[in-house]
């Protein structure tokens, strides 16, 4: 049963595709919409381009997003099914007992673990497998849902204002919109990761700017 419970612990478990969409939707179709806008100056063919650009875009990335997490699964289950290797057992196990030793275990204890860790080898391999590529308890399609909503959602910003305004006000409004959503998602970026917020927002700002450059550049090249 979907619960709001488990959707905030489905959209927590995605947070990377949920930034990796933003980034991906709001830059790519900004630069697509204003290529196209510099070389137009009919509204609706810049929203018919924004509108196409931004829906395939979503669908490709929940496709590649579904497949990634498919796959990541899928190597996770084939380390933890594989075939045991006993000295790969013995090696994991004094890694995890030293591990544990510098963590301030009792020597007592750390004896204690490494006796069951001896005594159950692949215990021991799937351990340290799940500790160096933990499941994060989404599925491949909860993945693809977020990338999907969040590309989605980003690439929509840039083209609305072609559907509403004429094409001097669109361009200004749509400049104005796409920028407020890079700001946010550079703050968003810098407070996940615990990183500079003014870096990850400069970071998010400068790879925006050199997106619609290009697609400025394009769109002048080829109308003239």
């Amino acid at each position: 049963m979907l619960t709001p419970a488990r959707v905030l612990a489905s959209l927590k478990a995605s947070i990377g595709d949920v930034v990796f969409g933003m980034e991906d939707g709001t830059v790519s179709i900004f630069g697509l919409v204003f290529g196209v806008a510099i070389s137009t100056s009919d509204p609706h063919t810049v929203l018919v381009a924004g509108a196409t650009g931004a829906a395939a875009a979503a669908v490709s990335m929940m496709a590649g997003s579904y497949l990634d997490a498919e796959s990541v699964r899928d190597a996770r289950r084939a380390r933890r099914d594989g075939a045991l290797d006993p000295q790969a057992a013995r090696t994991e196990a004094a890694a995890i007992t030293q591990a544990l030793a510098r963590g301030g275990m009792a020597p007592g204890d750390v004896t204690q673990v490494a006796v069951a860790l001896a005594r159950a080898p692949r215990a021991v391999v799937g351990l340290r497998s799940e500790l160096a590529d933990a499941d994060d308890g989404a599925s491949p399609a909860s993945h693809a849902f977020w990338m999907f909503v969040s590309d989605l959602f980003a690439g929509f910003t840039p083209v609305l204002p072609f559907a509403f305004l004429p094409m001097e006000s669109a361009r200004l409004v749509s400049l104005g919109l796409t920028t407020v959503l890079l700001l946010a998602l550079g703050i968003g970026r810098g407070l996940v990761g615990k990183r500079s917020v003014v870096r990850a927002t400069l970071e998010t700002l400068a790879i925006a700017a050199s997106a619609a450059l290009a697609g400025i550049a394009m769109g002048h090249f080829l109308s003239s």
